[in-house]
């Protein structure tokens, strides 16, 4: 029991500093050649490759009817496609560390959509008050009362890929869930309907001029095959093991990770009020989740569906 619990907390960190280090290495291939369209295209095609090579090996196959590929292209668009695009855009001017911090709005979405969908009924007041505090810490994070606040159209897009996780986890959780596929080759399906999207907007929006340098690729490299790839797995693998609340709470480490790296490696600067505003966020997602039910043990097919990435 011992072995088996050091494991877990063994893959938790490593699941945190491969999801928390996922903006350095998107702000390293944008800073080197990189554009966020080819960045998307990039991490979703090694992503795929790694889970479907995860799948074969686990004997899983592919969806094999039209209903399932169907809801996958909506799922890959808002999970993969959509947010991968957006926070490469919003990296080109926005922090690495800053942008973990607003991947970590995700729970705070979800609480909204549930609140206007009519999912999440009889709302306690301490969740409200969370979900009420994390916005407050996002708005202190963008003074837009400021002339030089960090509002603008590149932080929008981080908002906008966490908003767009959220979304999807939403449809993901109604639509997904209970198919009959393992979940190694539903991942690996998604990633591969998201590299097809990708490579559809590639001739729009990627310019073929752009030369990359090594940096670039080995970014783009290690963004696809580990932080894109490997943490499905992972996660996966904690939840067996422990259960989908532990999982979730890789996602308070994210930003931790992000802004480490981003402060250590890319020598980025937060002042006072954006820290202020990262851990009031923070405290309004640990909010969120206080006084849930107990979590019922999770379906094989909804393991790869509970916690965001990057």
């Amino acid at each position: 029991m011992i072995d088996r619990r050091h494991g877990s907390l063994a893959r938790m960190g490593v699941l945190a500093l491969l999801w928390g280090s996922g903006f350095l290495w998107i702000k390293l291939a944008l800073s080197n050649g990189l554009t966020p369209l080819q960045i998307t295209f990039a991490r979703s095609a090694l992503g795929s490759a790694v889970l479907f090579a995860l799948a074969r090996s686990a004997h899983q196959r592919l969806p094999r009817n039209r209903t399932t590929w169907g809801r996958l292209v909506v799922a890959a668009f808002f999970c993969n496609a959509l947010p991968f695009f957006l926070f490469g855009l919003g990296e080109k001017r926005i922090d690495s560390g800053l942008a973990g911090v607003l991947n970590a709005t995700t729970p705070l979405w979800s609480l909204l959509i549930g609140v206007v969908i009519g999912t999440e009924r009889g709302l306690r007041p301490i969740r409200l008050a969370g979900l009420l505090l994390g916005f407050a810490g996002t708005l202190l994070i963008f003074a837009p009362w400021h002339a030089t606040g960090l509002l603008s159209l590149p932080a929008l897009a981080l908002l906008g890929a966490a908003a767009s996780y959220a979304v999807a986890f939403a449809y993901m959780g109604r639509r997904l869930t209970g198919t009959g596929t393992a979940p190694l080759a539903l991942s690996a399906a998604q990633l591969m309907t998201a590299t097809g999207l990708s490579a559809l907007a590639l001739p729009i929006g990627a310019p073929m001029s752009v030369h990359p340098n090594a940096t670039a690729l080995i970014a783009v490299v290690i963004l696809g095959i580990f932080s894109t790839g490997l943490t499905f797995h992972l996660n996966y693998r904690i939840i067996a093991d422990e259960g989908a609340t532990a999982a979730a709470t890789v996602g308070y480490l994210l930003p931790v990770v992000s802004v480490a790296l981003g402060t250590i490696v890319l020598g980025e600067r937060l002042g006072l009020r954006v820290i202020a505003g990262m851990a009031v966020v923070l405290a309004g997602v640990a909010l969120t989740r206080r006084h849930r039910p107990a979590p019922s043990p999770v379906p094989e097919s909804r393991a790869t569906l509970t916690s965001p990435t990057s």
